[in-house]
This record gives C-alpha cells, structure tokens and sequence, in this order.
C-alpha cells in the first residue's frame, strides 16, 4: 500500500492536532513504531519544523508554519499552508445581531 503524504508528514499531522500528545499515541495514530515516531520527530526538530519544550511531565511541541518544503518542486510553499489544509476549519462566529432599526418614537425629540 502507498500514501500520498509522508510518514514525516503523518507525524507533523498528527502532533499539530494535539501538541501535547505522547509519541506513544503518534506512533498509533500514524501507524509506525514509537522509536520511528521518536526519530522523526527528531528530523523535524533538526530541520525547524518544529520545536519541543518541557511542561512538567511531557513534552509540548510547537510547529514552524513558515517552514519551507524541502524538495525542490514544494519548495515555495510553507508547512503551514499543508497544516492548513487537513485541519478543521474553526467554527464560525456567532453572527452579531444589528442594532435595531430607529422607529419614529426614537426620532421624535
């Protein structure tokens, strides 16, 4: 079987839905063992794709969006742009209700 999108691309995926997730549930999420899940995550630290920071126990990842794709064909397109794309869109906002229009009583002075 073969995918469209990377195992690198599943990793940056799937940290970018849940920044703190364990590599455990990466690694489950994706579909590769936790080491591969580790050493990618390692190649996306490496090349700026991501950073990593310690809250109390676990690991937080922040992404790069302005991270450049790396092969020369996707070179002038950023990550974000791919972060963009398999995200959910945020929900809208509430629409915000007009002021109610003058009636003569109000214009009357």
């Amino acid at each position: 079987m073969w995918t469209f999108l990377t195992n690198h691309a599943h990793v940056l995926l799937a940290i970018a839905g849940e920044p703190t997730s364990r590599l455990r549930d990466v690694a489950a999420s994706v579909g590769i063992t936790e080491r591969a899940a580790q050493a990618i995550v390692a190649d996306l630290e490496a090349a700026g794709y991501l950073r990593r920071s310690r809250v109390g126990r676990r690991n937080e990842y922040t992404i790069n969006p302005s991270g450049q794709f790396r092969h020369p064909v996707e070179s002038g397109h950023q990550i974000g742009e791919l972060l963009a794309l398999f995200s959910d869109p945020p929900p809208p906002e509430p629409a915000t209700p007009s002021p109610p229009a003058p009636t003569r009583r109000d214009t009357a002075t």
